[in-house]
């Protein structure tokens, strides 16, 4: 039998986040396989594969966009315990949390090259094994295996633009020469993704397990990535770095791809018409947003499973929380007024310009999308039988505009703050148990808290650390309708558009649209997805990052309570991390990882900046 040079594969990967049976293969040797041996058997693709998904670049609860944290190359995969709370929307005004600033821009050494020689290996030891595994099932992982390639290269192509596109497995003994392969032009690399995304639809069967790809799935991710590319196309030359890597076509895309692109995305999408369908079990439109990301959907197209028995459990319920909810919790993932902004201005103030008062802090939430309160936990939300309390201080009594107390110096304000939540005022709490931050505990800096994925129905005690299991979708039809709007408005066809979001709006409780234009699909699109890791590459592609977040710094909505009229009023105000964010231009490309150029020259130039 064939040996596989260098192909070590530990017995634990069918135990990964595939949730696939644990399958001894008792052949020795024990950690050195051959091709006979993982080709000619379920147990041994299925091993093989483990592998191969585990490292997918699919930006979970567990991915952090750089490398802190004991982490490899941003995707850490069961690093640290406090993993979650280091996310895109930290550094992009969906939340603020743990970075000082715009630092992910800067490269995190993402090189799956390794797991693209294992797919090359697979591709080409299949056709090899028919006999044994039935025509029809070799063209079916072939197909797989034609999406898994097009999903590293897309983690590879949205970071770096152009790099070398390998399908053979290279052999290590060859001459240094022929290994150092040079990169090729971005526009070449997302060509090839989007072939290998259509072999993919094509071989692969309609239907598969939980956790692996279909047709359907490959389709999804078309649509995805096609529309990145049409965006690199038609906004690459606007606020961008040149560079020799620019002018040789590694880093960017001629403008005149665009349409091409954007068709292909449009007509990807569209394949997936009447195969899946929004989740609408609850009438209770509240309701039924929160389940979506809790309970089996025909929404779902592509996730990513967890389990405790496995050892991949995540911490999203114990992170996304404080400590007044959990049994173990520190958070620092806090959504801000500028996203929940997105859904409209909140009646906060009156006509003139004083605080609107409330009989209680969940009188806010009165008549606010449904969407946008299963997204965000507002104060006065309840979770596990326990309020949030947010109230960042007391005023003995309260006069004049909420601008103009915002914008006093701290020490000419005639509020009450606390330093933790044990304070009291005449008897009264001065900051509730949930915040906002004051100096004490780990709180609420904004006045906001996570909502989307947090799993109510677990009992306080058993939220810890590493014990969640609610799957990451990494593909629904949500964002295909929003990927196939966003295409069909850049090629003209707003109806359909139209169509497409209103079916977004009425799912979500909003207000159907009587007309469409990019900005209202750019903003559905963020108030769908937000939380998802979607809005850092948008930002990436439609090259406004250096706009949105050119000095940036971000609000809260800070609750108080007004002594003197039993009242609480809400003051917009700076967050209170009061980071400032700022993006390069540069860094809608990442450079090529320094370590790979070392050995690898031929990887120069390199992106424009650095």
């Amino acid at each position: 039998m064939k040996s596989i040079k260098k192909l070590i594969i530990a017995i634990s990967v069918a135990t990964g986040a595939l949730a696939t049976s644990c399958q001894k293969l008792n052949i020795p040797p024990t950690n050195i396989f051959t091709s006979d041996v993982i080709f000619n058997s379920q147990a041994g693709i299925t091993s093989f594969l483990a592998t191969i998904y585990q490292d997918l670049p699919i930006e979970d609860f567990k991915y952090g966009p750089s490398g802190n944290d004991g982490g490899p190359a941003g995707f850490l995969h069961g690093g640290n315990d406090w993993t979650e709370f280091y996310n895109e929307a930290g550094v992009i005004g969906e939340e603020v949390g743990p970075y000082s600033g715009f630092n992910i821009g800067t490269g995190f050494g993402f090189w799956p090259y390794g797991d693209i020689r294992n797919v090359n290996i697979m591709i080409a030891e299949l056709p090899k094994h028919a006999a044994g595994l039935t025509q029809a099932g070799v063209n079916a992982l072939l197909g797989e295996a034609h999406f898994l390639r097009a999903y590293y290269y897309f983690g590879l192509a949205k970071r770096y633009g152009g790099v070398p596109i390998i399908t053979v497995a290279q052999n290590p003994g060859a001459p240094l020469a022929t290994l150092r392969v040079h990169r090729d032009k971005e526009q070449a690399v997302w060509d090839f993704i989007g072939a290998e995304l259509d072999l993919g639809y094509q071989m692969m069967p309609a239907t598969s397990d939980a956790g692996r790809a279909n047709k359907y799935v490959a389709a999804a991710l078309k649509s995805r990535a096609m529309l990145y590319a049409a965006c690199v196309a038609k906004y690459g030359s606007v606020n961008f770095v040149d560079g020799q890597a620019r002018a040789s076509g590694l880093a960017g895309i001629p403008a005149s791809a665009a349409t091409a692109y954007f068709q292909s995305a449009y007509d990807a999408a569209k394949l997936l018409d009447g195969v899946y369908k929004l989740y609408t079990a609850n009438a209770d439109k509240v309701q039924n947003y929160v389940d979506l990301f809790l309970k089996p959907s025909p929404e779902n197209i592509f996730i990513k499973q967890y389990s405790m028995a496995n050892n991949t459990a995540h911490s999203w319920d114990d992170t996304m929380s404080p400590r007044y909810f959990t049994a173990n919790a520190l958070t620092r993932s806090y959504p801000t007024l500028d996203l929940v902004s997105l859904w409209g201005t909140l009646p906060i103030t009156n006509p003139d310009g004083t605080p609107t008062r409330f009989d209680n802090r969940a009188q806010l939430m009165q008549g606010l999308e449904p969407r946008l309160l299963a997204t965000i936990y507002f104060p006065g939300a309840t979770l596990r039988g326990l309020t949030f309390d947010m109230q960042r201080g007391i005023y003995p009594s309260f006069s004049g505009t909420a601008a103009a107390e915002v914008a006093k110096q701290p020490n000419a304000r005639s509020y009450i703050l606390a330093g933790d939540t044990k304070t009291l005022y005449q008897g009264l709490q001065v900051i509730g148990f949930t915040g906002p931050w004051t100096g004490g505990d780990e709180l609420t800096r904004t006045g906001f808290y996570v909502r989307k994925y947090v799993d109510y129905t677990r009992q306080q005690a058993t939220v810890n650390l590493n014990t969640s299991v609610q799957p990451w979708i990494d593909l629904r039809y949500a964002e295909v309708l929003l990927n196939r709007a966003e295409a069909a408005v850049e090629l003209g066809n707003t109806a359909d558009a139209l169509t497409d979001i209103n079916l977004i709006r009425d799912r979500a409780g909003a207000a159907l649209y009587g007309s469409i234009d990019l900005t209202k699909v750019r903003n559905e699109r963020r108030m769908e997805l937000a939380f998802e890791n979607q809005y850092y590459w948008d930002l990436k592609r439609w090259r406004t990052a250096d706009v949105v977040l050119d000095r940036a710094h971000f609000k809260g909505l800070m609750p108080y309570y007004v002594f003197n009229e039993n009242k609480y009023i809400f003051l917009a105000e700076p967050e209170l991390f009061n980071r400032e964010y700022t993006f390069q231009k540069q860094f809608y490309y990442e450079p090529i990882p320094g370590g790979e150029i070392g050995k690898n020259p031929n990887l120069l130039p390199n992106n424009p900046g650095y």
